[in-house]
């Protein structure tokens, strides 16, 4: 069976990437539109309608108009923007974070891609509150850094233009649309301390988060953490676990090839109280297009990791 899919904001970089996954692919069909109506609504609402599968490759409030352009009641959409992803009504796009959430992927309608830097904050946060063994209480921080290709085409001109940054700190304000949506799928009390940068390199993305066990109480150790991610990933061909004992450095090279794949790695101390808890990603694989197509496959009922690159 084929499925027709329709990638609405295929110009952008996450829609050009996910529109190269699925080229290929024979179990789905690209609707494509000229390039003089790729933005002409009634061409829009016909291909929305048209569709078996949507995705939304869009700044957050075209994509709710997208939404609001559907007069059916069989096209199901995976928005890849900001918009969705703590509404009540939609299904959050992170199969793997939390039991349960690929059947509900499976069965939704509406689907709502997870963000890139709350991809690895709640890969390594969520299944540790969930058992009990990290607070959700307590008042976390994320130290994060992304290949400056997460901030689309303009972002990208400007490092090409500007060759001299290769640090660029932001969020400064300390809001940030992604803190919602750690908040909330972590079941977290209080908003995170979120510190984002952007770095000289075109993909990859590492997301940290510091932890005094001692201070937090509890009882846990850098062991019980570890032992727990272990058991919740066991058997992804997704997402990997590791004890980052003699681990010396984490790079971002400027040229790294793309990959879907999530690494989670605990580092500690020998006291075990101390703890840095660190997610390695690709901000355009599973931090975007991966992830979007996974989500196809799932909804679509084959392979999830068809089309990926691991």
């Amino acid at each position: 069976m084929t499925h027709s899919v329709f990638i609405d904001g295929a110009a952008g970089t996450t829609g050009l990437e996910i529109a190269d996954r699925l080229g290929s692919r024979q179990e789905f069909n690209l609707v494509r539109l000229p390039e003089d109506r790729r933005k002409d609504t009634a061409a829009r609402r016909e291909a929305i309608n048209n569709s078996d599968f949507v995705i939304l490759c869009l700044p957050d409030e075209a994509a709710k108009e997208a939404v609001s352009l559907i007069d059916n009641d069989r096209t199901r959409i995976i928005d890849a923007s900001s918009a969705h992803r703590t509404a009540a009504d939609w299904v959050y796009g992170f199969a793997e974070f939390q039991e349960g959430q690929r059947e509900r992927i499976a069965n939704a309608r509406f689907v709502s891609n997870p963000g890139c830097y709350p991809t690895g904050f709640l890969g390594l946060v969520a299944p540790l509150v969930a058992r009990g063994l990290l607070p959700a209480d307590w008042p976390y921080s994320v130290n994060a850094v992304s290949g400056y290709s997460g901030g689309g085409k303009a972002l990208i001109e400007r490092f090409a233009q500007e060759p001299d940054i290769g640090f660029r700190s932001y969020g400064l304000t300390l809001e940030h649309k992604h803190m919602p949506e750690m908040k909330r799928h972590a079941g977290l009390t209080h908003d995170v301390i979120f510190a984002p940068a952007v770095v000289r390199a075109y993909r990859g993305m590492i997301v940290e988060v510091p932890l005094n066990l001692a201070a937090i109480g509890g009882g846990a150790k850098s062991g019980d953490l570890l032992e727990a991610l272990k058991n919740h990933y066991d058997g992804s061909a997704i997402v990997s676990v590791h004890d980052g004992s003699g681990t010396g450095e984490l790079l971002l090279n400027e040229n790294d090839p793309a990959t879907d794949r999530l690494e989670l790695s605990v580092f500690a101390d020998d006291s075990g109280d101390h703890v840095r808890l660190v997610a390695k990603l690709d901000n355009l694989g599973k931090g975007a297009a991966g992830s979007t197509v996974q989500d196809l496959n799932i909804m679509a009922g084959l392979d999830e990791t068809l089309g990926l690159r691991l």
